[in-house]
């Protein structure tokens, strides 16, 4: 069931199969989730089988699958990927999410294709030769903005889909090969070593220290939750989240802080329609803040700013909750208007460092004074300068909320109970206008008490606790009221329930890919450097295919050996220190010459070169000589999981 241009989908990601049914649960409209291999995260993959048992799950509240096989294949993986492709589509997969046009080339099935983030979209044209060429879906780049947006909306028919939420990868999709290059670990193929976390050392071209160990290269978690109403009008239908390394508490807690930011905005828009079907009912209060972040920015989507990158840690501080005012070898004294609780997860920032501890033990003191005994208590505490800052990033009472039962999805349906020849007739209709009935023929007695039994008779039909579905009207034509039996009218019910089930599993309709317009589109460039990751041979037919003329090996295929830039990123380190020349532009004694910086960490060094022109920085560095005399990835023969 493809997506509907009036229709917000929001998409959940999930690293196992319970993760996504409670993402479903939670009020995914769609979940993305990797197959048994090929996908962009190394150590999140799932059988077949279980994703054929999900994939029936989630289409009873036409919510879809989508699997990511989005990494760049060796010419030896293009059969078992192929092969892996057939029954991902046997299974019902909605969508597969690629990366590799390599894959276009191959005998598949007519399955939906989606563009992956990785293929970097961010103009117009290539947007539309994607669409043209059968993509029905397109991850655009996170770096956009809202403009950029639009003008990519108004030039595509496929649907555009937009990250809001999660860890932002510094480098353009597709473009960061550091981790290959240092580790012989690429990203392009799920398995980054993150690097960009790493604390650096910033110098200019003088040696001079910028900024001095800090997490350069590390950003804030994206967070457009204030942008969601501006990203529909810019043409986002698909709102994805980041996460499929996210533990459960992260997945339920953040589909459901934006699926009521979403159902907001669908009672404000009656023009605008949900992508599944169901209501959620939640038994905890979603909150982003309480879920790891490494601080919040909304990137580039408004524009640039200078608060985006995450320098002092990449870990998760949490919310600030109070002052530390005393410190033992044993304890801590916290003043807060926060309770504290057995189980809290505490932490300070002492220097560049986040320092945290459980707390084993609390004690009320006092109205707003807790005694906080840790598991252990870090030395550095000691010497801090009272009073202190100290945050918690685990609450241990709302973690306990999420851990149980946290939601309950349910379908609507409306019941009719009518007479008919020989008894009564129940007739049941799904919100999605799905209709069935199921009769029920006897002799029954009139009703003694005809407003009692009528009342008797919704309260039975009302009984739909331990089914999907809610009752949203019931109405009784019967006239004159019969006696019947609760035994009768509640098998009645449940044999009409299985029945709509059944008719709405066989009236969910799959989308098949899109043809790809004749004559054969041709594709924005003629010359493609390494950075278009082309790994096999089929992806360099399909490009000649489409008119571009020369194509260089990617950067996995270890042909480029010397300096390269090594990432492609808009943020830029001039800018975050004031050193950008359109801001010194017109400022008497400032130099605006650009000059290239370096990034050092444990002595090894990265060159930043500055395209002021295009607003972006390049991270330069060379292919370590041991990476070299490994294997080519993917080269080894793959044995696929056939289950």
């Amino acid at each position: 069931m493809t997506l509907l241009h009036n229709q917000l989908e929001l998409l959940s990601p999930a690293k196992d199969i319970e993760i996504a049914k409670q993402a479903i649960l939670h009020g995914a409209d769609a979940v993305y989730i990797g197959g048994p291999s090929f996908g962009a995260r190394h150590n999140a993959g799932n059988s077949v089988n279980d994703i054929a048992k999900l994939v029936q799950f989630a289409h009873l509240y036409r919510a879809k699958i989508f699997v990511t096989l989005n990494t760049i294949l060796h010419d030896n993986e293009l059969e078992p990927a192929r092969l892996l492709i057939h029954q991902l589509y046997d299974a019902g997969v909605d969508a597969l999410i690629v990366q590799d046009m390599g894959i276009l080339a191959l005998d598949i099935p007519p399955i939906e294709l989606h563009a992956s983030t990785q293929m970097d979209i961010r103009t117009p044209e290539k947007a539309k030769f994607l669409a043209d060429i059968g993509f029905s879906q397109i991850v655009l780049a996170r770096e956009l903005d809202l403009h950029e947006i639009k003008a990519i909306g108004q030039q595509t028919d496929a649907n555009i889909e937009y990250f809001i939420h999660g860890a932002l990868c510094v480098a353009f999709s597709g473009q960061c090969y550091i981790s290959h290059a240092q580790t012989g670990r690429s990203a392009n193929r799920g398995d980054c070593s993150q690097a960009c976390r790493l604390p650096f050392t910033l110098k200019d071209d003088q040696g001079r220290v910028v900024a001095y160990e800090k997490h350069l290269l590390s950003m804030k978690d994206n967070n457009q939750s204030n942008n969601l109403i501006e990203l529909v009008g810019a043409g986002v239908r698909s709102f994805k989240i980041e996460g499929r390394y996210k533990d459960l508490s992260y997945v339920k807690n953040i589909t459901a802080f934006y699926r009521q930011k979403l159902d907001d905005i669908l009672l404000q828009r009656p023009d605008l329609a949900r992508a599944s079907s169901g209501k959620t009912e939640y038994f905890f209060t979603p909150d982003a803040e309480r879920t790891f972040h490494r601080g919040s920015t909304d990137y580039f989507v408004h524009g640039r700013k200078a608060d985006i990158g995450a320098f002092d840690s990449p870990k998760f501080v949490g919310l600030q909750v109070g002052e530390i005012i005393k410190v033992t070898d044993k304890s801590i004294d916290i003043k807060t208007k926060n309770p504290l609780v057995n189980g809290d997860g505490l932490n300070v920032l002492v220097k560049r460092d986040v320092v945290g501890f459980r707390a084993d033990k609390v004690e009320k003191l006092s109205s707003d004074i807790y005694r906080v005994f840790p598991n252990e208590l870090p030395k550095s505490l000691l010497s801090i300068k009272l009073p202190y800052i100290i945050n918690r990033n685990l609450d241990h009472v709302w973690q306990q909320s999420l851990l149980k039962e946290s939601s309950q999805r349910r379908i609507a349906v409306a019941f009719n109970l009518k007479s008919c020849q020989g008894g009564i007739e129940l007739i049941a209709k799904s919100e999605e206008g799905i209709e069935v009935s199921q009769s029920l023929l006897s002799q029954f007695d009139l009703a003694e008490q005809a407003d009692k039994a009528r009342k008797n008779l919704q309260d039975s039909l009302a009984k739909l606790g331990q089914t999907i579905y809610y009752a949203s009207a019931i109405e009784i034509e019967l006239d004159p009221v019969y006696f019947i039996p609760s035994s009768q009218l509640n098998q009645l019910r449940r044999d009409v329930i299985d029945k709509l089930s059944e008719a709405r599993m066989a009236s969910y309709l799959r989308n098949t890919r899109k043809d790809e317009v004749l004559p054969a589109p041709i594709y924005p460039e003629t010359q493609l450097s390494f950075l278009a990751n082309v790994y096999n041979h089929k992806a360099r037919e399909f490009y000649l295919r489409h008119g571009v003329e020369l194509i260089e090996n990617a950067y996995e295929s270890h042909n480029v050996k010397d300096d390269a830039p090594l990432m492609i990123t808009k943020h830029c380190l001039r800018f975050a220190f004031n050193l950008c020349p359109k801001q010194a532009k017109g400022v008497q004694g400032v130099k605006t010459k650009v000059t290239p910086m370096k990034l050092v960490h444990n002595n090894e060094e990265l060159i930043l070169k500055f395209n002021c022109k295009a607003c972006e920085m390049q991270v330069w560095g060379k292919i370590k000589s041991h990476v070299l005399k490994m294997p080519l990835a993917g080269s080894e023969i793959i044995f696929l999981d056939k289950n």
